[in-house]
């Protein structure tokens, strides 16, 4: 394991922190419970769209766990330009799944597969001219976005811990509730009274301790264990060879602009969260890998890749900024591509459980960009106003789902992805209020001049 540490390892950088291999297990293993339940959830519903049966829908799930191992292992190491070489953890991305739904509903998995191959390679093309608008990201942006990351994502966690599946008959039950307050305790104390590693492995120790006793309770299920082969290579081109269809391609690349908005974003939070340089090479590189990562998947049989957010928060949480940690976890995840036995037992893990766990992770991201927020200066500047706007925008789809939808398809896809829509916000705004020169003047907001008020006023009471 030790014999990845090899490229570009710079021994002063932050994410190139060595640790033991019990180490590297132990916190790699964390990412991947914190993001499993994510990972299998795109080939679950889209396998079901398509109306595969039960067996290739577990070839979908193994093979999705297969390319998030392969995406995180050149993600974190680096192969030459591609790779951003921070603590990232690639997976097969949710941000398409409406998409690629509306195309599998009609015409399969062929054409799903098809637009994902062409609209990777455009959004390998474009991935050197994102990597230019890093210097349109400033700590306003990427603060509001970063906030907006971590707000957006606690619907997920309230639905886990309510079980995850509206129509089951103990939805929002006490019980449920129960489990996901059990685990959030359980981290709480530990986070508390214990120090170093063991604190820091306490997302881990609570998922362990809740699905315990859970399984003592009865609400944990592992009867696919049972069912489940030991092993089974990944089965190239198993659902035939992929169709290309242009009105699934346009939709497909309309994704790929979203999700490398998302990534970009994701790339410069985990660049503030290390407290490491990331400039426009390094975003270009880690957009790179996204794409290629995407644009092989389908020969796997698995889906669009980018950057999961929800681990960006458990390296703000731990403070574990070592990129080998997280490379381990995609050598995990690599083998439980290759182990459906294993993916079956982690898949056991009751979703109330991971509630508990997913309050604290996504929390920890919001408060990362509140942090971020609180260096930018508010002063004879528009800043509150880009901070204000910028979040509103990221939630109009947490609060209301439907509200985009009048909107052009095209339009609506990138509006109804918070993240994508606070970037759009954020980024146009700061554009107007701080780069445009027309037109400006000092004192212009009305909420600077209340700061200002308040600055004041905390000088004037002061001894």
């Amino acid at each position: 394991m030790l014999t990845w540490r090899r490229g570009r390892a710079d021994s002063g950088r932050p994410e190139d922190a060595r640790h033991s291999p019990g180490q590297l297990a132990a916190y790699g293993a964390q990412h991947i419970l914190t993001m499993y339940g994510g990972v299998i959830a795109p080939p679950l519903i889209v396998g079901g769209a398509a109306g595969l049966s039960a067996a290739d829908i577990g070839l979908l799930v193994t093979a999705a766990l297969f390319v998030s191992g392969l995406a995180t292992l050149l993600q974190t190491l680096g192969i030459g330009p591609f790779g951003s070489r921070l603590p990232i953890v690639q997976g097969v991305s949710f941000a398409g799944v409406s998409t690629m739904v509306a195309i599998a509903t009609t015409g399969g998995l062929r054409p799903v597969f098809g637009s994902i191959i062409v609209a990777g390679v455009i959004g390998l093309v474009l991935s050197s001219f994102f990597a230019q608008l890093v210097r349109l990201f400033p700590a306003v942006v990427t603060g509001t976005i970063i906030t907006v990351i971590g707000l957006s994502l606690m619907p997920v966690a309230f639905n886990w811990a309510m079980g995850n599946n509206s129509a089951a008959p103990d939805y929002g039950s006490l019980a449920n509730i129960g489990f996901a307050g059990l685990t959030l305790l359980i981290i709480l104390v530990i986070s508390r009274l214990f120090q170093g590693a063991l604190s820091r492995l306490s997302i881990l120790i609570g998922l362990v301790l809740g699905t315990v006793i859970a399984a003592c309770a009865g609400k944990a299920d592992f009867s696919d264990v049972g069912d489940a082969r030991l092993v089974a290579p990944p089965q190239l081109l198993h659902f035939g060879s992929p169709t290309f269809e242009v009105g699934a391609i346009v939709a497909m690349t309309i994704v790929i602009l979203v999700t490398l908005i998302e990534t970009t974003a994701d790339i410069l939070t985990i660049g503030e969260i290390v407290g490491t340089d990331v400039d426009a090479r390094r975003v270009a590189d880690g957009l790179r890998a996204d794409m290629l990562s995407t644009t092989v998947a389908p020969v796997f049989g698995s889906f669009t890749c980018s950057a999961f957010a929800q681990n960006v928060g458990l390296v703000a949480l731990t403070g574990i900024k070592s990129r080998f940690v997280v490379a381990t976890g995609g050598l995990i995840l690599l083998l439980l591509g290759l182990l459906p036995v294993v993916g079956a037992i982690v898949a056991g893990i009751p979703y109330p459980v991971l509630g508990g766990a997913g309050l604290v992770l996504f929390g920890s991201v919001a408060a990362s960009g509140i942090r971020t927020l609180s260096r930018v200066d508010y002063q004879d500047n528009l800043n509150m106003i880009i901070v204000a706007v910028g979040i509103g925008f990221g939630l109009i789809p947490v609060a209301a789902p439907e509200f985009w939808d009048a909107l052009p398809e095209r339009i609506a896809v990138v509006l109804n992805s918070g993240i994508s829509a606070a970037a759009v916000a954020a980024v146009l705004l700061n554009l107007a209020f701080n780069e445009w020169k027309f037109g400006k003047r000092p004192g212009a907001s009305v909420l600077a001049a209340a700061v200002d008020e308040r600055a004041r006023f905390d000088n004037d009471v002061k001894p």
